[in-house]
C-alpha cells in the first residue's frame, strides 16, 4: 500500500506486460523479457478532481491522452524485480498527488527595507548618470 493513501491500488485498473530489456543481465537479457510495462487506468481509480489533475501534471508524458499512467521498469535483470519497481514507483507518483502544497503566506517589506532600497536605487541611477559623453568647456 503506498504510503499516505488509504487503499491499494485495484489489480483491476493495472496492466502489466514484459518486453526484452537493454541494460543488465548478460547474454540472458536476450531470452527472457524481464523488463516490465505497467499501464494504469486512472480514471478506474476513482480521484479526486484535483487529485486527477495534480496526477496528470506529475506523470507529464508518462500519461496518454487515454487516461492511462505508462511506467517501464528495466533496472533489474528479473521480472519479479521489474514489476515491483514499477508499481513502487507507480504508487509513490499517486501517493505525491494527495499531497496539498503548503499555502504561500504573504508578507509586506518592512519600511527599512523599502528605504534600503530606494537609497540602493538613487546610488545606482548617481552611477549611471556619470556615464555618457564627457563635455568640454
Amino acid at each position: 500500500m503506498p504510503p499516505g493513501l488509504a487503499w491499494p491500488l485495484p489489480e483491476k485498473a493495472l496492466a502489466e506486460t514484459f518486453l526484452a530489456a537493454s541494460g543488465p543481465g548478460g547474454q540472458n537479457v536476450n531470452k527472457v523479457a524481464t523488463a516490465c510495462q505497467l499501464r494504469c487506468d486512472v480514471l478506474a481509480l476513482g480521484l479526486a478532481p484535483e487529485v486527477y489533475a495534480c496526477l496528470k501534471k506529475l506523470a507529464g508524458s508518462r500519461m496518454t491522452e487515454g487516461g492511462e499512467i505508462v511506467i517501464t521498469a528495466r533496472s533489474h535483470r528479473t521480472q519479479e524485480a521489474n514489476r515491483a519497481a514499477a508499481r513502487e514507483r507507480l504508487a509513490e507518483l499517486i501517493a505525491k498527488a494527495h499531497e496539498r502544497p503548503a499555502r504561500r503566506v504573504k508578507t509586506k517589506p518592512s519600511r527599512a527595507a523599502k528605504a534600503k532600497r530606494i537609497e540602493a536605487k538613487k546610488v545606482r541611477a548617481q552611477v549611471k548618470a556619470k556615464r555618457g559623453k564627457v563635455k568640454l568647456d
